[in-house]
């Protein structure tokens, strides 16, 4: 089947530009100049461990062939998913390095670690795969989610909320299949125009508090940051800032592409951002959690695609894992220097309590540029039929 990818991002950009400068891939550096390096970077044949280290994530795509999604005919995700798997690799992501370390890369040889099997099978195309499709639409109709349409990233990012809480309350403390507590970071006002988000120190540890019930004062914590930084691009004025995320070592990437198509945004090198595209349309798999023999090939890529930073739309979202209380302390440091050098164009700003800051709306970014930007882009499109069919041209947000 044609890639859409090439329909809707256009040409594929494959490979790595002839550039030395440093690649940082979720937090880590690789060197490809040959100069001396120090400090925490891999020297060791840089190019060759960032490829093993991208073909090394965990990919999510659009899938045919699964059961019926709840009361619908639906049995694939092609033309309409693409930010539901867009949002699966990034959670995907915060389990792998939760469970197996930011270090861990996919074996050459079976068995495999159990740990892996099992954050696969938790993403299957079933009810019975707890972050499957089918589970993540029926946590986010709240929000607006629904088989055949297409969604935006602030919906998303609560649906995630959401479906976490309701396998919290099924599973208990002591079985919790996301082991962390979800904060979605928002501005002044909840909702899609709550202004600049607001890292809250004293949510993050609210949240922390009703995740472990009281039982523990921190746990890790995965924060999800939807933002929109424009009208029809992203304001140049927040690209070093989108670029300096990428090094923070509780970098998770972005959801975001162009309009109307999610990819996974998780390495920068210089003006270009590496993603994995979730594009591609493969047979349905659902592993058994105990199956340490299984063929897991269609959850790796080592194809690497890049586009220009400046080219993706301006409707995102950014994640973040933090393993502990000093892991996130490093955060908000690193995170409030990045607003302070920001000139007046914070992504997101950091505060101990709600009345300890003033909010700032991205519109007085904007407004240097004459942009403004009616936030509404978060809301969902319907991209087909109850029967799964769509129409592509009809890919945009509104």
């Amino acid at each position: 089947m044609r890639r859409f990818h090439e329909r809707v991002l256009g040409p594929s950009k494959i490979g790595i530009s002839s550039s030395t400068s440093d690649i940082w891939l979720l937090g880590v550096c690789y060197r490809i100049s040959q100069e001396e390096s120090s400090g925490d970077v891999d020297t060791s044949n840089g190019l060759a461990t960032f490829k093993e280290d991208f073909s090394s994530r965990l990919l999510m795509t659009y899938r045919k062939g699964f059961d019926a999604i709840r009361d619908t005919k639906i049995t694939s995700d092609v033309s309409w998913g693409c930010m539901l798997r867009s949002s699966q690799m990034l959670v995907a992501q915060a389990l792998l390095f939760h469970r197996l370390g930011r270090s861990w890369r996919k074996p050459l040889e079976k068995p495999f670690d159990q740990a892996y099997i099992e954050i696969l099978h938790q993403f299957g195309d079933s009810e019975a795969s707890a972050f499957s499709i089918h589970n993540l639409v029926q946590a986010g109709k709240i929000y607006g989610l629904a088989a055949g349409s297409w969604v935006g990233p602030y919906a998303i990012c609560r649906s995630w909320e959401s479906l976490a809480r309701c396998k919290r309350e099924e599973n208990g403390l002591e079985h919790q299949l996301l082991p962390m507590a979800v904060y979605v970071v928002s501005g002044d006002e909840d909702g899609e125009r709550g202004g600049a988000p607001v890292v809250c120190i004293e949510d993050a540890s609210r949240h922390c508090s009703d995740f472990s019930q009281c039982q523990a004062d921190w746990t890790p914590i995965l924060l999800l940051v939807p933002l929109v930084l424009g009208l029809d691009k992203v304001n140049p004025r927040y690209i070093p800032s989108l670029k300096a995320t990428f090094t923070f070592p509780q970098c998770l990437g972005i959801l975001g592409g162009k309009p109307g198509a999610s990819t996974y945004i998780v390495g920068v090198q210089e003006e270009n951002v590496f993603y994995l595209d979730p594009h591609e349309v493969q047979p349905v798999v659902n592993l058994s959690r105990d199956n340490l023999e299984a063929d897991t090939s269609s959850y790796h890529c080592d194809i690497i695609r890049h586009i220009p930073l400046d080219s993706i739309d301006p409707s995102l979202a950014i994640g973040f894992l933090c393993r502990d209380k000093d892991d996130f302390d490093d955060f908000c440091s690193r995170a409030s220097k990045l607003a302070d050098e920001s000139n007046g164009a914070p992504l997101f700003t950091v505060a101990q309590t709600h009345s300890s800051f003033k909010p700032i709306s991205h519109g007085d970014a904007l407004a240097d540029t004459g942009e403004v930007r009616e936030d509404d882009s978060f809301g969902v499109v319907t991209m087909g039929d109850a029967d799964g069919s769509t129409n592509e041209d009809d890919w945009q947000l509104l």
